[in-house]
């Protein structure tokens, strides 16, 4: 396994910021709160900050990491513009773990998030006790039909993105994905998060770097289901059942012979509807 080091960390009260050098990249990440340590890996172009308010009704019960996957935000690439496999996103989650505990934690991970866990699993079963894996984009998981026709939404996304910009590409994300961009039944109170520079970067990188890397992926069912970690696969209460990711969770429950767990809200749950998403992270943790 490669070296890595931390090069920088600053602390205030329970909050811990710091950068990881890792093999090709630097990953900046946050440590907040106090527990069980629970690793967050955000979705889309979601960066260590993507889930401020989540993190704020859990971080009296968990010590909460969260980081900028390679390529977003703060976390810079040795050669800007490469697309990143998901097996390395997982490297990644594996050495940040490595160099904040030597206990088995806990993560969630949404969407993109939730495949970087599921290698994870694979990968370093011992190291994650148990995953909450909502809505994984995962083609794999699905029947070779399905496969076929949500990775051609994908590809086709990514056309949109490059002909008509964000403008053109959020409703084809919000359609392939079961997405009500109009957030009419969000929780008050939510941090405001508009799509400034840094976040279109990232909505940059992840269109034409990290579509590309689900497309790409070959995630091992067969180890899957062996490994030691316990998956709980979820989906949002209004996320549609026919959409992509809403599939890949279902064919992830039978996979593994599992019950799928519904959460508040639709694919972004966790950050429209912070409150309630946190207690049911609490109920689904609490035995752990």
């Amino acid at each position: 396994m490669s070296r890595t080091t931390t090069v920088a960390t600053t602390t205030t009260a329970t909050t811990t910021t710091g950068t990881l050098e890792v093999p090709g990249a630097s990953l900046h990440y946050r440590l907040q709160g106090s527990g069980p340590l629970l690793l967050i890996a955000q979705s889309g172009e979601g960066d260590a900050d993507r889930t401020v308010d989540l993190v704020s009704h859990l971080e009296d019960a968990f010590t909460v990491l969260t980081y900028d996957r390679r390529g977003l935000s703060r976390s810079r690439l040795a050669e800007p513009g490469r697309t990143t496999p998901l097996t390395e996103h997982a490297e990644d989650a594996h050495r940040l773990l490595a160099a904040v505990t030597d206990e088995p934690a806990l993560m969630l991970g949404c969407s993109l998030g939730a495949v970087i866990g599921l290698h994870l699993a694979v990968r370093h079963p011992g190291q994650v006790s148990t995953l909450i894996a909502h809505e994984p984009v995962a083609p794999r998981l699905l029947p070779a039909e399905l496969r076929e026709r949500h990775t051609t939404e994908l590809v086709g996304l990514q056309d949109t993105y490059r002909s008509g910009g964000l403008e053109a590409a959020f409703p084809e994300m919000a359609r392939v994905l079961g997405i009500d961009l109009s957030r009419r039944d969000a929780e008050p109170g939510l941090t405001p998060q508009p799509v400034d520079d840094r976040r279109a970067a990232n909505f940059d990188y992840f269109i034409e770097r990290d579509f590309t890397a689900v497309i790409e992926d070959t995630l091992d069912l067969a180890s899957l289901t062996g490994t030691k970690t316990r998956i709980l696969p979820g989906v949002g209460a209004t996320t549609p059942p026919e959409v992509f990711d809403h599939r890949c969770a279902t064919e992830l429950a039978q996979l593994l012979g599992t019950e799928i767990r519904t959460f508040p809200g639709g694919h972004n749950g966790n950050t429209t509807h912070p409150r309630a998403y946190a207690a049911e992270i609490r109920s689904l943790l609490a035995g752990r």
